[in-house]
């Protein structure tokens, strides 16, 4: 069974595999796999994390805190690096969401709108590196993203009271309505087995963003810097977080915590009239705890538990209603909440070569009925997925994997921001009322080396 629980721990050591040769072949592979994943990432479940890290996790409803699947900790848990053995993970996953918004009952349907996102398909690399350093400790390399604020809505979809007719988006814009922005995080991770079987694990988080918003011309008005709302083109910043982890076994039982600090990252200042704080934008802290049961030889159960602070950032959590203006330190954000999320996933050996996968992923959604308006641009509001994986072992030292992930569509109905805006606020509901909807579905491949 050390398919699907922990590698051998007696792992043999060899010289040859660290030292001067071993530390510049990681870093431009690392580098390599970095450049390939940046202008690719894009995924968005949990808030606009994705609903796990790893193909192999992601068969499981992204379970992965007490598992030591691949090589995938510096994302999931350091810790399990102790346990993944000398192995070269690559993946690519097939990203579908399907993303709409409208708008109705607004005064004499000047505002009115029903339009569907484009930006449906993106491919979402993976990459990870382990190698066992001595008996006791494993070092290695894991580079991931965030991201899925991918949207674009056309214009013509309402007037908002132009004579010259639909030639505005929905948020009464000029140009093509929509966000891009994503997070990549690349991890270099060691975990050192401080007695057989329990392990405790370190990943510096080395992250690099970007981000473009369109169409926003009609919030210019009420920023703080009207020039540095929207359309200004690909903004970047970096930053640095920390994440931890143990991973200890109790007999068929498999415990795990893993814990990351908030990424502090630099500020937009193309958007600095946009984002709170003068175009702030970090990456939460977030915490999950796991557990992993071996109930028979061939059949794993496991779950997790996690929170992502969305509250950490004030331009994802300030509430859209502020007072304020945007771009202030108190300016309006996306009014997003916290995110508690529980995965469950079993895997069973099948046969010698096969291991199937299953699991369920349910997760607290992040936007209130108050923020609608805003989320327009990032409608995050999936809760539910369902995932089935397997992989197959193709020879010893190698091995083919595959996930898909479905999530019914969910939507969030409030009153229009434009109620408070006149000529609307004459009319009690005379903004109107909205509707944000997203669906998704999923289907990613990963390949093994085995040394």
């Amino acid at each position: 069974m050390s398919q699907i629980s922990h590698a051998r721990l007696d792992r043999t050591f060899h010289p040859g595999d660290s030292g001067a040769h071993g530390a510049p072949r990681l870093r431009r592979v690392a580098l390599a796999c970095a450049t390939l994943l940046l202008p690719l990432s894009a995924a968005a479940t949990n808030g606009y994390f994705p609903h796990g890290y790893g193909i192999k996790a992601k068969g499981m409803g992204g379970v992965s805190v007490a598992l030591s699947h691949d090589s995938m900790g510096g994302a999931n848990n350091p810790a399990s690096m102790a346990f993944a053995g000398d192995r070269l993970d690559l993946g690519l996953e097939w990203f579908n969401p399907e993303r709409s918004a409208s708008r109705s009952g607004s005064m004499m349907g000047l505002i009115d709108f029903e339009s569907d996102s484009g930006s449906r398909h993106h491919f979402v690399p993976e990459f990870g590196y382990s190698r066992s350093l001595t008996p006791q400790l494993s070092a290695g390399v894991t580079v991931y993203g965030n991201g899925g604020m991918n949207t674009d809505y056309p214009t013509g979809a309402t007037s908002c009271g132009n004579p010259a007719g639909n030639v505005l988006n929905g948020l009464c814009g000029s140009s093509r309505l929509g966000v891009d922005m994503m997070q990549l995080i690349v991890a270099p991770t060691a975990a050192y087995q401080v007695a057989p079987g329990h392990a405790l694990g370190v990943a510096p988080l080395l992250a690099y963003q970007r981000f473009k918003v369109s169409g926003l011309q009609g919030f210019e008005g009420m920023s703080s810097s009207p020039g540095s709302v929207t359309d200004n083109g690909y903004d970047s910043s970096t930053g640095f977080g920390l994440r931890i982890g143990y991973q200890g076994r109790f007999g068929p039982v498999t415990l795990g915590a893993a814990y990351a600090t908030q990424t502090h990252m630099g500020k937009f200042d193309k958007y600095k009239g946009l984002f709170a704080e003068q175009g702030g934008f970090d990456i939460p802290s977030h915490y999950a705890v796991g557990i992993a049961f071996q109930a028979t030889p061939s059949l794993q159960l496991a779950a997790d538990w996690m929170q992502i602070r969305y509250s950490d950032v004030a331009s994802v959590h300030n509430p859209s209603a502020s007072s304020q203006l945007l771009g202030a330190d108190a300016g309006a954000g996306f009014g997003w909440q916290d995110v508690k999320v529980l995965k469950i996933g079993l895997q069973w050996q099948a046969m010698p070569e096969l291991v199937l996968r299953a699991g369920y992923n349910r997760g607290s959604n992040p936007v209130q009925s108050a923020d609608v308006t805003f989320n327009i641009l990032a409608p995050g509001v999936i809760r539910s997925h369902y995932t089935l994986g397997g992989t197959w072992q193709m020879s010893p030292g190698s091995e083919l994997t595959l996930a898909y992930m479905r999530a019914p569509e969910e939507q969030v109905s409030g009153a229009s921001m434009y109620n408070g805006f006149p000529p609307f606020n004459s009319t009690p509901g005379g903004g109107g009322s909205e509707t944000i909807r997203m669906r998704q579905q999923a289907l990613g491949v990963a390949w093994a080396l085995k040394f």
